[in-house]
């Protein structure tokens, strides 16, 4: 695997992903509001094939649970969120996928913690990232989803 930014091209890939119910709720719409914010993102390539994107920052967090106060500013902590292909999902990909994420986000930044959001509903996920050592840190609901903050200590 390898991590190269993300042009419109890919952008536009990524928007047409479709998930399967219940995953649907990660599905993009199609705007140029949407275009803008994914070409902020890093793409993760096997060769030249597009499987998943992760981002950093605000853009990985949930816009009300920022309202609400569920990211508390932290030295050293970085928010990550990440997406796989939709073919890729549930085929157990998920642990080496997020594991390569994760070594890239602690070799660039300056890292005491990593802190990630998932829907309560997304059990495979939230199985992968007590795997790799996160625990939840607090929950909020946002347009009737329930979401867990999840952190793992570097």
């Amino acid at each position: 695997m390898r991590i190269k930014k993300i042009n419109k091209e890919n952008a536009k890939k990524i928007i047409n992903w479709k998930y399967e119910p219940p995953y649907d709720f990660y599905n993009m719409d199609d705007t140029d509001e949407s275009l803008q914010e994914l070409i902020q993102y890093k793409g993760i390539f096997d060769d030249e094939e597009l499987i998943g994107f992760y981002c950093v920052g605000s853009f990985a967090q949930v816009p009300f649970g920022r309202e609400i106060g569920s990211y508390p500013e932290v030295e050293g902590l970085l928010d990550l969120g990440f997406s796989m292909k939709p073919k890729l999902t549930g085929q157990g990909f998920g642990y080496p996928f997020i594991s390569f994420i994760m070594d890239e986000v602690e070799q660039k930044y300056n890292l005491n913690i990593i802190r990630l959001t998932v829907a309560e509903f997304n059990k495979r996920a939230i199985a992968a990232y007590k795997k790799l050592g996160f625990a939840t840190q607090t929950s909020f609901i946002a347009n009737d989803t329930a979401f867990l903050v999840m952190v793992k200590n570097l």
